[in-house]
């Protein structure tokens, strides 16, 4: 069965983002790539953009959560659009209030954790810099 994994922009704060993530997952990173990493004659990469994240993964469980900073020149990812949410589900009641309450920290709640309509504890929100996520758990 193939395996579906989540892939973000960001503008220049992915870094600061996955270190996020890391605090509440855990997992571990993969090879972070910079632009200074891939710049050749043919692939100048101007000093401003040198340190940003060209791509960095991070493992969580038996998935894997991707991200690169968008290079200026290709224009600014909008925050405020609405991007496919990323949807967690949660092994316990408890996971999902940890998970909950750790990646919607500084973020807006769109609707907290609880019953759902459809007999779920879930909750939906979008982090503090801008990722919508979803985080369910079925008895």
């Amino acid at each position: 069965m193939p395996q579906i994994n989540p892939y973000i922009n960001f503008n220049g704060n992915a870094e600061e983002a996955f270190t996020f993530y890391k605090s509440v997952f855990g997992g571990e990173f993969g090879k972070i790539i910079r632009f200074k990493d891939i710049a050749s004659a043919e692939f100048p990469v101007p000093e401003n953009e040198a340190n940003k994240i060209m791509r960095i993964a991070l493992s969580i469980g038996n998935n894997v959560l991707i991200a690169n900073d968008v290079p200026e020149v290709l224009g600014r990812v909008n925050e405020n659009e609405n991007r496919s949410k990323i949807a967690i589900t949660a092994e316990s009641k408890e996971e999902a209030d940890k998970l909950f309450n750790g990646l919607s920290a500084g973020g807006t709640v769109e609707m907290p954790m609880g019953e759902s309509p459809w007999g779920t504890y879930f909750a939906m929100f979008r982090d503090k810099y801008g990722i919508e996520w979803t985080v369910e758990f079925a008895k």
